[in-house]
């Protein structure tokens, strides 16, 4: 082939795999890998090697210098019954739902870490997390608990220690619930093993995520697993 029919050939073929979008280069960050990561400067990212594991890792991130820079990492653990796509969870199968979500506050049954400034609601003894399908509370804190939310159907926080000592509300069915896909979707203080739903790490970890996030740098959670359809790459 003549050199100048080879030069063609490569820009015609380069030009396609940019029309195609050529995969990242998988040495990159896993945020430069990413589809999507919330358009702020803060992410965390929680990844589990497939949809059946329920440990997995969390790491969080800052966008400094126009790349990705990692800040802290911990073990994590997701629910019993592994990871499903968000968007077809139901409610009571003790699966983390995969996605990309928002972080609106924080909140906990402890005082807001020394250093902390994200917005922290404290845990009473009047605090309930509504998970009734027939409340017009479900999926939201209610205090005191609704008139029209079981109790039975809810969570009362303060019992939940260790785990709520402190935590994330995961912007999952939240600002604008269906009911049947599942409520009360948190980053939380390790319990006793597996989660019902949320993502967990060490209450070390927590404080840390707590003392680093920053409103106005907007974090977002991403949770997914290394591959496959719910590949925490495709959010």
């Amino acid at each position: 082939m003549r050199p100048r029919a080879a030069a063609l050939v490569c820009a015609v073929l380069f030009a396609a795999a940019g029309a195609l979008g050529a995969a990242p280069a998988p040495g990159l960050p896993l945020p430069e890998r990413m589809a999507d990561t919330g358009g702020g400067s803060q992410l965390i990212t929680a990844v589990a090697p497939d949809t059946g594991a329920a440990t997995g890792t969390l790491t969080w991130w800052d966008r400094r210098g126009g790349r990705w820079v990692e800040a802290g990492s911990a073990p994590a653990r997701f629910g019993a019954r592994g990871l499903v796509e968000g968007g077809s969870r139901r409610q009571g199968t003790r699966t983390t739902p995969t996605g990309l979500y928002g972080l609106p506050y924080a909140f906990g049954i402890a005082p807001r870490p020394s250093g902390a400034d994200y917005p922290y609601r404290r845990v009473t003894k009047e605090s309930w997390w509504c998970q009734d399908n027939a409340s017009r509370s479900y999926n939201r804190w209610s205090e005191p608990r609704a008139a029209d939310c079981r109790a039975a159907e809810s969570e009362h926080l303060i019992t939940y220690d260790p785990q709520y000592r402190h935590a994330l509300v995961i912007d999952y069915n939240y600002r604008r619930p269906v009911r049947g896909r599942g409520a009360g979707i948190f980053l939380h203080v390790h319990g006793s093993g597996a989660t019902a739903g949320c993502v967990s790490v060490s209450a070390r970890a927590m404080r840390q995520i707590l003392r680093w996030a920053r409103p106005g740098l907007r974090p977002h959670i991403a949770i997914g697993t290394e591959s496959g359809p719910t590949a925490l790459t495709r959010y």
